[in-house]
């Protein structure tokens, strides 16, 4: 600790910030809380499991492995008195996560003078079978009775948390992807152009979605989508070509599928070049049946694409009217990404707006300013 006063005249913290199982956006968002606390002279304690904290950038913070796994378990006691004792001392718990936000809520108890405040940030929705969704119920009503404020990621789990009980609840900023020296207003459209044609092998319009393959992102629509628009398209000269990139769980179902169907589907793996490819790509879309506040969305809109995105959870607060919106619909996916092809006005035009969205995409100091109101004792 420095003893100097940090932003807007806030005394050093000592926060913990806490994670449980955590991979992509979540992860992401831990380090950008760490950095951006630690960078301004408070004292940070990132406790997570070892998978999380290996290779992730936390800054200046102090680093703790605590065992939190995806589901409730036996173990979860050790886990509680490990935080309660990592908890003494310090102003704040910041847990990001159900997880970890339920964990964080028995470690520390009820709220009360002297305790130190619990703000949870959430960044999914419970789902799965019917026992599952029921725990999730459960442990969403102990963290937002129990935080002090309770932070979702998206309008729709700031509503749910307050009808839960939260006393405070609100929409929680994730900023853009911090860029690389020398990208910023950089061209790669051209580059991104000559790559996705290499990997699609044919000179038809090229569609690219950049997601994991995993059920939340909606790739059977996809799939439903790429069938509608192939038949639509049939003779039309070039075929279209939809490239995927990513990888995850699904891969071997998608591509049975692509493959039986004949599908005009690419599927691409992890790639390095994504937002090269977002830039030459005729329309980038995404498919998924919930998202927060979508990472590839603000790299879509900094790439300055034609976005097409389903209308579910934080898109649309974080597309800025940068992107069309549309239902989570194979259909309504597949009018709108014809329409845009058949549309080389509308393209630009789009193009154009998602460039005007990405200027206003929130940043590591508008992240700052928010856990500052928020985490700070007496907020």
């Amino acid at each position: 600790m420095t003893g100097m006063i940090g932003i807007a005249g806030t005394r050093p913290m000592r926060v913990v910030e806490v994670s449980g199982s955590a991979a992509g956006g979540v992860r992401a968002h831990l380090g950008q809380c760490s950095r951006a606390l630690s960078g301004a002279d408070h004292e940070v304690i990132v406790a997570a499991p070892t998978q999380v904290l290996e290779g992730l950038d936390t800054g200046a913070a102090r680093r703790v492995v605590l065992s939190i796994g995806p589901r409730p378990a036996l173990s979860d006691r050790s886990a509680v008195r490990r935080l309660a004792a990592l908890a003494q001392g310090a102003d704040v718990v910041h847990a990001h996560g159900l997880r970890a936000g339920s964990v964080a809520a028995l470690a520390l108890g009820r709220r009360r003078s002297g305790r130190a405040r619990l703000v949870v940030t959430l960044h999914n929705l419970p789902v799965g079978g019917r026992l599952t969704r029921l725990v999730g119920d459960r442990l969403e009503k102990l963290v937002a009775r129990r935080a002090d404020v309770v932070l979702g990621v998206s309008p729709d789990l700031v509503e749910r948390a307050r009808a839960r009980g939260a006393g405070s609840a609100l929409l929680a900023i994730i900023p853009a992807p911090e860029e690389a020296a020398g990208d910023a207003g950089k061209n790669r459209g051209e580059e991104g152009r000559g790559a996705a044609e290499a990997l699609a092998g044919a000179g038809g319009p090229l569609i690219l979605t950049v997601a994991r393959l995993a059920p939340q992102k909606g790739l059977a629509l996809l799939l439903d989508a790429a069938s509608i628009l192939a038949r639509r398209t049939e003779g039309d000269g070039a075929p279209l070509t939809w490239l995927v990139a990513g990888e995850g769980p699904e891969r071997p179902a998608l591509q049975t599928r692509i493959d039986a169907e004949r599908l005009p589907v690419t599927l691409l793996g992890r790639r390095e070049d994504a937002r090269a490819l977002m830039a030459s790509a005729d329309v980038v879309v995404q498919t998924s049946l919930w998202e927060g506040q979508p990472l590839t969305i603000q790299e879509a809109l900094r790439a300055g694409a034609a976005i097409i995105a389903t209308d579910v959870g934080g898109t649309g607060v974080t597309a800025r009217g940068g992107a069309v919106l549309v239902a989570p619909e194979a259909p309504a996916i597949a009018d709108a990404v014809g329409r845009l092809l058949d549309d080389p006005a509308a393209r630009r035009e789009w193009r154009g707006r998602a460039r005007d969205a990405a200027a206003g995409l929130p940043t590591s100091a508008d992240l700052l300013a928010q856990l500052i109101a928020v985490l700070a004792p007496g907020a």
